[in-house]
């Protein structure tokens, strides 16, 4: 009998010390979180908390006056963001996530200008996570539900085979009946190896299913730690409602 191999212990996503904004003053000041392998951590906090401008900042679409980031070690900081999706960063911005007028499979064969492996083999990979995709691989994505589109958008990000993927308010705007399956896909992802790190605003459902929560409020980090044990508590409910 051998032993199971020792859980990791590295994150594969570190964020520090974060100060960063849009020209005027920071939104940002001093934000960390992490993300291990295989796991989801959620970015939780009222509106104008940072949430989407932590993503933002992360992924290179918007510059840093302070911090740093570290994918697998290796210090990304500045670094452009088509270059980062190549390091092995994925990124979901909460609009504009789909090509409507093309189909399902023609979605994730444009997710894959980065990919270097088989790409055969990546599209079969990833119909296997998203077997409701698979069937409808030759239909428009804008013939599909809300819900459904955004499958396709998160299936076209893992074709270039991130290591940690971020999502900005992937059930923004659904029922919950398609938020709670959008979100039973992320944790299937999640199983696959692929670090999630999701910005969310229905705080009460993102710690259902994530692994670790950090909540913000006026761009700093204000509480953090294992989601099942943050849940229900009074400083969670005050620091929602701002």
């Amino acid at each position: 009998m051998t032993d199971s191999p020792a859980p990791p212990t590295e994150p594969d996503l570190l964020v520090r010390d974060v100060t960063a904004g849009y020209g005027g003053p920071p939104i940002l000041d001093g934000v960390g979180v992490e993300v291990m392998p295989g796991k989801i951590s959620v970015v939780l906090g009222p509106n104008g908390a940072g949430k989407s401008t932590l993503a933002k900042a992360v992924m290179g679409l918007i510059s840093m006056s302070k911090g740093e980031v570290i994918l697998q070690g290796r210090t990304v900081t500045g670094m452009a963001p088509h270059r980062l999706v190549r390091a092995g960063l994925g990124y979901l911005p909460q609009l504009l996530n789909t090509f409507d007028e093309l189909t399902v499979l023609e979605n994730l064969e444009m997710g894959a200008f980065s990919f270097k492996g088989d790409l055969a083999k990546r599209k079969e990979r990833v119909f296997e996570l998203f077997p409701d995709l698979a069937q409808d691989r030759r239909k428009k994505a804008g013939q599909l539900s809300g819900g459904q589109q955004r499958m396709v958008a998160l299936a076209r990000l893992l074709m270039t085979d991130p290591a940690v993927a971020i999502l900005d308010e992937p059930t923004a705007g659904l029922s919950p009946i398609y938020g709670d399956r959008v979100w039973a896909q992320i944790v299937e992802v999640a199983h696959s190896g692929v670090g999630m790190l999701i910005v969310e605003q229905n705080a009460n459902v993102a710690m259902e299913f994530a692994d670790y929560a950090y909540f913000l409020a006026e761009g700093r980090n204000v509480l953090s730690g294992p989601a099942a044990e943050l849940a229900g508590r009074d400083e969670v409910a005050a620091i929602l409602v701002g």
